[in-house]
């Protein structure tokens, strides 16, 4: 039972904190969108957005204090087919008008016909991707 508790609490931390930020601000929490709108020129969102972001980079120490340890992370694939992946999702938010995390949790929630189109497109790819690799086709 304690394997499924971590995940469940961040399940639920993810959708407190997006109900939290369409209610008080009228935003969609799209980690893309809100990641873009940092890089661009400050402006009057600049504050909720850092904000955010920094939220996300303090989860895994409010892990480290609530747990004794530090999350278990483990990344099989070479740094190079990390940066290649990681571009690749990056190119695939702009193209998709989001990612996940806009589309499949706040999208799904508002019942996003274009939400989704995106989240089936991504996984039929994740699907795909994941027969390839464990049959030796893509290595």
């Amino acid at each position: 039972m304690d394997a499924y508790l971590a995940p469940l609490g961040g399940g639920a931390l993810i959708g407190a904190s997006t109900a939290l930020l369409l209610l008080a601000n009228g935003r969609i929490a799209g980690i893309s969108g809100i990641v873009g709108g940092l890089l661009g020129p400050a402006g009057r969102d600049s504050v909720w957005r850092a904000a955010f972001l920094v939220g996300l980079l303090l989860g895994p120490v409010l892990f480290r204090l609530a747990a004794g340890h530090w999350p278990e992370v483990r990344i099989e694939a070479a740094w190079p087919a990390i940066a290649v992946a990681g571009l690749l999702v990056g190119y695939g938010t702009r193209l998709g008008s989001g990612c996940t995390s806009g589309h499949g949790v706040c999208g799904l929630a508002r019942l996003s016909p274009r939400s989704a189109a995106a989240v089936a497109t991504f996984m039929a790819t994740a699907i795909v991707t994941v027969f390839l690799v464990r049959h030796g086709v893509a290595r």
